[in-house]
């Protein structure tokens, strides 16, 4: 089998309320830059990426699929663990990237011929990894947001354990008040009660300071993890709340690089590993991050730029895993959208990496 062309697309899907806030970042859509990877076996593989859908970023990660890589024009895509180093230590994309932008179009890349080496074995990608058929809970975080009112807050949570059946939820925190946090929190543990998971998100907004002194209240409330407390890079600061704190530390969705995850891991830096396929490289270093976190007794809960389509299948197909982070606002997009019943995700039958795009996606999200 031989590629025979990549092409690119870019789609901007509107989030949930028209528009959603965390400590840091704002965004009415989210974006899937992508590439359809075409073979001359009629197999046709989808990646992409998750963005905030800034147009003119998604561009570059478009441009740089479409520039950058296209060499891989008469390769054969079923080599994926060649075709990934060759690309990561492509000399001239190494020179300037090594992360940012060559790691997203690298990204998308790869889940596209990771797409198509499982249609090729007519096999969902979870099974084409040697997993077997099991059950992955899902903590949702949709209900969560920063801008959300106490009592929006409060009210969705709610809801989303009440109604919708799920286990687990995470919130926002890294408001200006750290007050503020503290009460959010607690409301949120008292609506939905002491048995249900509970993870909080400060997407690297807080200092070390602020980040102790919260962690007396996180576990008050008995909170799984504290997700991306510090600025991302920081790896000795994230040790010295590690070892103050009481509540495990996650974080991963900003690291590019499988080297990065091993700084943090052998620094006792982290308790959840959070790569992402879409930020990481694809499911090639997705895979070896997972090796290395469960060779040290950590668990992998991915972060989910890509929307859960290709994160449910690795959770599924690689025993690190056992949950996975829900937010909804791709599904429209896909042919076998993940799907959450009863707190559990439904498993995916349909080869591939859960990537293939219904006929009317392009035409109801793609931009130019």
């Amino acid at each position: 089998m031989k590629i025979t062309a990549l092409k690119t697309f870019i789609l901007h899907v509107p989030v949930t309320r028209d528009g959603v806030a965390d400590s840091i970042h704002t965004l009415s859509h989210w974006g899937a830059p992508g590439v359809i990877v075409e073979t001359d076996a009629g197999i046709t593989g989808v990646g992409y990426s998750g963005t905030h859908a800034h147009l003119p970023s998604d561009r570059l990660i478009t441009q740089c699929i479409e520039t950058c890589f296209d060499w891989l024009v008469g390769r054969n895509p079923l080599e994926t663990t060649a075709l990934f180093r060759e690309m990561e230590r492509f000399p001239p994309v190494q020179w300037v990237g090594r992360g940012g932008i060559t790691q997203l179009a690298l990204g998308a890349i790869d889940v596209a011929l990771w797409d198509i080496k499982a249609k090729a074995a007519g096999q969902p990608l979870w099974q084409c990894m040697g997993g077997t058929e099991r059950a992955i809970q899902a903590y949702n975080t949709d209900g969560g947001w920063l801008n959300w009112s106490l009592d929006t807050l409060v009210s969705d949570c709610r809801r989303l354990v009440e109604e919708e059946g799920y286990l687990g939820v995470k919130i926002k925190v890294g408001s200006d008040n750290l007050g503020t946090d503290v009460e959010r929190l607690e409301a949120v543990r008292k609506a939905i009660g002491n048995k249900v998971t509970l993870a909080v998100d400060a997407n690297g907004r807080m200092d070390l300071p602020t980040a102790i002194r919260f962690g007396k209240y996180l576990a008050d409330c008995d909170v799984m993890w504290f997700e991306e407390p510090l600025w991302y890079d920081d790896v000795i600061s994230h040790k010295r709340l590690a070892e103050t704190i009481q509540t495990p530390i996650a974080l991963g969705e900003q690291l590019y690089l499988a080297h990065n995850f091993q700084t943090f891991f052998d620094a006792g830096a982290v308790h959840y590993a959070q790569p992402d396929v879409a930020r990481l490289g694809g499911v090639t270093p997705w895979i070896q991050v997972a090796d290395m976190a469960m060779a040290r007794g950590l668990p992998v809960v991915s972060h989910v730029g890509d929307m859960m389509q290709t994160h449910l299948h690795t959770a599924i197909g690689h025993p690190s895993s056992s949950m996975l982070e829900y937010i909804p606002w791709l599904r429209e997009c896909f042919t076998e959208p993940a799907t959450v019943r009863d707190g559990w995700y439904v498993v995916p039958r349909e080869p591939g990496a859960g990537t293939t795009l219904r006929p009317d996606a392009l035409a109801r999200f793609g931009v130019a």
